[in-house]
């Protein structure tokens, strides 16, 4: 009987001491806690923004994301009949912000500026991106006098200090006509995935030019599996003639990396 009283006593003091300890370790964060205030660079108290808003009388800096910025807007035959391909040229202007999903809508119209012809799509832009909307063999019975490029609505999304732009990269683009075999010509290069992720596709768009910078064809494939410090070549193929002498060859590789399919899971 008195060696049970011995250990319960023996556990009401190690039950005392370790109580103690703690008291004194809530006492010592709470001592030396920083105090919230509007200066401590956190948002906490019931600020609306960091150091803002809430008990804070400074108001916060409303952001918000400038539209994009249309560049040039075109129209080149084909090679199929009574069909056409349109392009867009257009930027982002915000170095935060970006468009998660835009929908757009082309109408190609007569001299009398009815429309003869219209094709709607969606597309994405990465923050500081320019880039081209391509729309390939949009059909019309008619010759288009002109052509329109109507940005619908937008989704627009701010990317943290820490987004990264994905490093893709196209190198050693080169353009050869076919002198034998099937075909008109080809645009050839090779995609570099520099990016720490593995992408389950990667859109490249080629765009052919002459000397005076005028587009002359457009095209575009899509490649599958790119995995994170892969090099992988692409050939884009034009089975019609086209107009014009081509100079120079514009790539580019986008992938959405809004789109969380995009990216490859990897299993280990």
């Amino acid at each position: 009987m008195e060696i049970e009283n011995t250990e319960k006593k023996k556990y009401i003091i190690i039950s005392i001491y370790v109580t103690f300890f703690i008291l004194i370790i809530i006492g010592l964060y709470f001592a030396f806690k920083p105090r919230e205030s509007c200066m401590d660079k956190i948002q906490n108290q019931n600020e609306t923004g960091v150091d803002c808003g809430g008990v804070c009388q400074k108001e916060c800096d409303i952001v918000e994301a400038q539209n994009l910025v249309m560049g040039e807007v075109g129209l080149v035959y084909s090679g199929l009949v009574d069909k056409y391909d349109f392009y867009a040229k257009i930027s982002n202007p915000n170095a935060v912000f970006g468009n998660k999903n835009f929908a757009y809508e082309i109408n190609l119209k007569d001299q009398g500026g009815n429309v003869i012809a219209t094709r709607s799509g969606s597309s994405f832009i990465l923050p500081g991106e320019e880039k081209y909307v391509v729309e390939t063999n949009i059909e019309s019975g008619e010759i288009p006098f002109s052509q329109e490029f109507k940005i619908l609505n937008s989704d627009w999304i701010r990317l943290e200090d820490y987004y990264e732009k994905p490093d893709i990269q196209i190198i050693n683009k080169n353009y050869s006509e076919v002198s034998q075999g099937v075909g008109f010509a080809n645009a050839q290069g090779l995609l570099r995935n520099r990016s720490p992720f593995d992408f389950n596709s990667i859109k490249i768009q080629v765009i052919l030019k002459d000397s005076n910078n005028k587009i002359l064809a457009l095209n575009s494939t899509a490649m599958q599996t790119i995995k994170a410090g892969e090099d992988r070549d692409f050939k884009i193929s034009w089975p019609n003639s086209f107009p014009g002498v081509v100079s120079v060859v514009e790539a580019q590789a986008e992938v959405n990396i809004f789109n969380s399919e995009m990216f490859l899971k990897r299993t280990y």
